[in-house]
């Protein structure tokens, strides 16, 4: 049975989708834009700022499921701009631990308000 995992620390969704679904052990969360909840803004300018933004809301998601960025096996990273990627790779790297989960990551045209960064990421109740 699929179920919304949603949080309060997270931004809502912008559109006709969930924050998080679940079913038995899958998680899938949804691209997170870095808006902070409480603001309803991007943190920051910066590719640094926003990638640290985007993955605290993962983060937020995940704990309301009882899970922390260990749990996480699968995230896709979506980049206004390649050449953001080595800070963004830098900040990434303060969230996950070895093993660290598969990852493609991609240079898009654009991104909902014109983000820095989206990062979407599966994750395991049982890993």
């Amino acid at each position: 049975m699929i179920k919304e995992v949603s949080s309060d620390k997270a931004p809502k969704a912008i559109g006709p989708y969930s924050q998080s679904i679940s079913n038995g052990s899958l998680m899938i969360i949804s691209g997170q834009l870095p808006i902070n909840s409480e603001t309803g803004e991007f943190s920051g300018e910066n590719i640094k700022s926003q990638t640290r933004q985007s993955l605290e809301n993962i983060k937020a998601i995940l704990a309301e499921a009882g899970l922390g960025m260990a749990d996480v096996m699968k995230s896709t990273v979506y980049l206004q701009n390649m050449s953001d990627f080595k800070d963004m790779n830098e900040v990434y790297a303060e969230y996950f631990n070895s093993p660290f989960p598969a990852r493609a990551a991609f240079e898009v045209a654009k991104l909902p308000l014109n983000a820095l960064v989206e990062i979407e990421v599966i994750a395991n109740h049982n890993s």
